[in-house]
């Protein structure tokens, strides 16, 4: 003889609540971005959104960039982010993918790698205490931390790139937040800032 297995009855009014939530739109949406702007006093940051919904590798390429605000619970909020222009990097060829603001495009820089020193962690004293990345206008080189590898690379790049701003050469931090009305966060985590132990 089969034995019928039951639920608990509260189990099965759990269950259809959840999924009336579901359907009347109550769950929120989650989005991550590299921070390209911070605006300290209106708590904004603008973000360059993630287009692999796959869940692979983040690639940081979506256009135009969106603006969002900080949570009004601050509780609800990590550490602020440091921005930065610096979407991706090939560590082989050296060529550099940035943000440009004057256009609002993304573009890609080519470059030459003339050093690199791998095994790099972010508390190396060489990236904690602030000097990178660093310009040499005489040399049309920059040097630069990146952490998807762990290393410092120096990159020479075309002459007309030497004047950007340093910004330029920084990767932002990567930011994830939680929303139900696009523009506004009601979570908000540092993901590069928050360590996972």
């Amino acid at each position: 003889m089969q034995k019928k297995i039951g639920f608990p009855r509260r189990w099965g009014v759990a269950v259809l609540a959840a999924a009336l939530l579901c359907s009347c739109g109550q769950f929120g949406q989650v989005e991550q971005g590299i921070a390209v702007d911070f605006d300290p006093a209106a708590r904004v940051v603008t973000l360059i959104l993630d287009s692999n919904a796959s869940g692979g590798s983040p690639q940081y390429d979506v256009l135009p960039p969106v603006q969002v605000r900080l949570p009004e619970d601050p509780r609800q909020m990590g550490p602020v982010p440091v921005t930065g222009r610096l979407l991706g990097l090939d560590p082989d060829a050296g060529s550099l993918t940035i943000f440009d603001p004057r256009t609002g495009q993304i573009m890609t820089i080519p470059g030459r790698i003339v050093e690199r020193t791998g095994n790099i962690y972010p508390d190396d004293a060489r990236v904690s205490r602030g000097t990178l990345p660093a310009l040499d206008p005489a040399r049309r080189t920059v040097t630069l931390y990146w952490s998807k590898t762990r290393e410092i690379l120096t990159i020479e790049v075309p002459p007309e790139y030497v004047s950007l701003p340093p910004e330029t050469w920084r990767s932002g931090d990567e930011m994830r937040y939680y929303f139900k009305q696009p523009g506004q966060a009601l979570r908000m985590m540092n993901v590069t800032r928050t360590k996972v132990t």
